[in-house]
């Protein structure tokens, strides 16, 4: 019945459906990665730095790859890891926001505290932090680096929600039916909270798109594998943007950003439907008076 509500919020919004739709172009660029793509994305088959043409739609880079065949591989990655690190810092957030509020006392404190001391904290500098030390890592290093420093303001956000909820009568009933701490927790108060942890996954997500990008620019992470932030990497070093070959940078750029607007659109829908203040007011057409 729940889900039901949120697709039928969705299919009302106009801003979910644009970001659902960002998201289905690189969804499908994904997974038909080895029909769209010209060439395979590591082969150095081709002239060193050619222009665009209708061999090679975006150009080649300074090692003779085809950039277009490199843009939709590396949809692959910025998906896996914004669905996997999103997830990830997600069920943090769930686990560590809803127990504080709903076990209350010395519980709720530490919890508040290491999540207080995580907000406090720059989330950028401390995953730069993270991925240096950790540093040759492949996509599993980003998605730990990315949930570990993604999770504390989701988790801000659903303890609050939790503490209102914590004395409702379903919990009540369910505590006088004898149901565990745990039971209650995953099966009574966080189904009530649906829509609110799909707009934190929304957000999670976000932020691991830009934190992925950012990260692989500087040269952190396995920057041998195919993604958009290894591709500004080695576009960056190799002076793409004055050596004849712009879109080499451009375009992964512009897939990031294409990408987290999909993300923030759905994000934005979520929280006009968890938050009744943010919903848009639709005014109806009144009619005219008739003259006499």
């Amino acid at each position: 019945m729940r889900a039901v509500f949120l697709l039928e919020a969705v299919r009302s919004s106009r801003k979910a459906m644009a970001g659902a739709a960002v998201l289905a172009v690189f969804t499908l660029a994904a997974v038909f990665a080895g029909v769209i793509a010209p060439a395979n994305p590591n082969a150095q088959d081709f002239t060193p730095m050619e222009s665009p043409s209708l061999q090679h739609l975006l150009g080649t880079t300074a090692n003779g790859q085809d950039v277009f065949s490199q843009l939709v591989y590396g949809t692959r990655q910025s998906l896996l890891i914004a669905a996997v690190a999103g997830l990830a810092a997600t069920v943090l957030s769930v686990l560590i926001g809803v127990s504080a509020a709903y076990l209350s006392g010395i519980s709720d404190h530490l919890l508040s505290l290491l999540t207080d001391v995580f907000l406090v904290i720059p989330a950028l500098p401390l995953a730069i932090v993270l991925a240096a030390y950790a540093k040759g890592g492949g996509v599993a290093t980003l998605v730990i680096v990315i949930a570990v420093t993604g999770w504390s303001f989701g988790a801000r956000q659903l303890r609050s929600q939790a503490l209102s909820l914590r004395d409702r009568e379903f919990l009540e009933a369910a505590r006088v039916r004898g149901e565990r701490r745990l039971f209650i927790i995953l099966f009574e108060l966080i189904p009530t909270m649906t829509s609110l942890i799909v707009a934190n996954f929304l957000g999670a997500a976000l932020y691991a798109v830009l934190a992925t990008a950012g990260l692989q620019f500087i040269g952190l992470g396995d920057i041998n594998q195919i993604g958009w932030g290894t591709m500004l990497y080695w576009a960056e070093h190799n002076e793409a943007l004055t050596s004849g070959g712009p879109l080499w940078a451009i375009a992964p750029g512009v897939c990031i950003a294409l990408l987290g607007a999909g993300f923030a659109l759905l994000n934005y829908a979520f929280d006009e439907i968890t938050n009744p203040a943010l919903r848009p007011v639709r005014r109806g057409r009144g009619r005219r008076p008739a003259h006499p």
